[in-house]
């Protein structure tokens, strides 16, 4: 009778489990832990963990310079979460500011035009509601600071803009632009 060597007794169970484990699971793949007596040449690393793809690290507004320079307002480049038209505590400093700034400060009596993005990722008309929703979000938080709706239009774009095409890029095309109007408000 043949004897199993008994390195080959344990890495087979260990294979085995994982074969069936991974065939017959739908969940995130974690590596098997290393058996007791069983050396490895390299240890499994312990996983990266990034930051989830849908929270937002900064506002979700672009000012224009124009804007930024008349209002001294610090840089406010940001970007929406996937599929979300929420402002979140990031956007409430820079859009004060703006409000503040059209409402009273040295843009007063002027008007801004919000320009509602979504990254390419959707249908075209969904993605032209969800820019829209975007441009919305921002013109009810600013009315809600005391800037009158006169002084604001609204828009979107949709995916049109979009030029990303990874996390990174597409998170870059989800936005609200503040642009400064040379013409009158929205009749």
């Amino acid at each position: 009778m043949k004897t199993i060597p008994r390195c080959l007794g344990i890495a087979f169970p260990t294979a085995a489990a994982l074969v069936l484990t991974s065939a017959c699971s739908s969940e995130k793949q974690v590596p098997p832990p290393v058996s007791p007596g069983v050396t490895s040449m390299q240890a499994p690393s312990p996983p990266v963990r990034a930051t989830p793809p849908n929270t937002p690290t900064a506002s979700n507004v672009h000012i224009s310079d124009e804007i930024l320079r008349a209002c001294n307002i610090p840089d406010a480049d940001s970007y929406f979460a996937f599929d979300s038209s929420d402002l979140t505590t990031f956007d409430h400093g820079p859009l004060d500011s703006l409000a503040t700034c059209f409402d009273t400060g040295p843009l007063k009596g002027r008007h801004m035009e919000l320009v509602g993005h979504a990254d390419p990722r959707g249908a075209s008309d969904y993605n032209m509601t969800l820019g829209q929703s975007r441009a919305d979000a921002v013109e009810s938080y600013l009315a809600d600071h005391g800037l009158s709706r006169i002084a604001m239009s609204s828009t979107s774009r949709g995916a049109m803009d979009a030029t990303g095409h990874d996390e990174t890029g597409w998170a870059h095309d989800r936005r609200v632009d503040v642009m400064l109007l040379n013409r009158g408000p929205r009749p």
